[in-house]
């Protein structure tokens, strides 16, 4: 599939998502950085840097929907890019702490896999943070990593992957917002 195939079809499933969602939804930039490869005795590339975004729908709902979109560098030092959904049950504490666990589904591209034609996908995910900040983690278990990349051809000893992401609200970066900061800052 082109290029231009691909993000026609990214941008397709992502309006339709965000059709399906309600209205109300904070934007948030996603900061690909960082696997673990369980017992690997192989070196893989475990500095997944990479940028994406996450659209949350009804964030105040027990039952959030997520569109999303990553681009960053896979465990083999290639450029590998996915977008898709998810839906996360919320959990909420004091202070605006909350806790989601929930699935994601996807289509990626991966140099390694069918050389680059998209593949569908689905992995269990785990978010935990504020408004502002949030960490989330996702992971492949070895089954996974055995059938979609062969990797355990190579490295027989891996025991799955995890994936790590900071995910920031994209508020953080308005000039209204760092104005409205620095304005409380200085009333202290």
């Amino acid at each position: 599939m082109q290029l231009s195939a691909w993000m026609t079809t990214v941008a397709l499933c992502l309006a339709w998502f965000a059709g399906t969602a309600e209205a109300q939804g904070n934007w948030d930039v996603v900061l690909n950085g960082h696997a673990v490869h369980v017992n690997a005795a192989k070196e893989w590339n475990e500095k997944n840097w990479g940028l994406g975004i996450e659209r949350e729908f009804n964030p105040r709902s027990r039952w959030v929907k997520v569109a999303l979109a990553n681009g960053f560098k896979d465990s083999c030092d290639e450029l590998s890019y996915m977008a898709g959904g998810a839906l996360k049950r919320r959990f909420r504490f004091a202070d605006g702490f909350y806790f989601d666990v929930g699935m994601a589904g996807f289509v990626m591209t991966r140099q390694d896999v069918n050389d680059n034609r998209p593949f569908p996908g689905a992995l269990p995910v785990l978010t935990f943070g504020t408004k502002h900040i949030a960490l989330n983690l996702t992971y492949m278990p070895n089954k996974v990593v055995d059938t979609v990349t062969k990797a355990n051809l190579q490295d027989p000893a891996m025991k799955g992957v995890y994936f790590f992401q900071v995910k920031l609200d994209a508020s953080l970066f308005s000039p209204r917002v760092r104005h409205a900061h620095l304005l409380a800052e200085t009333a202290e």
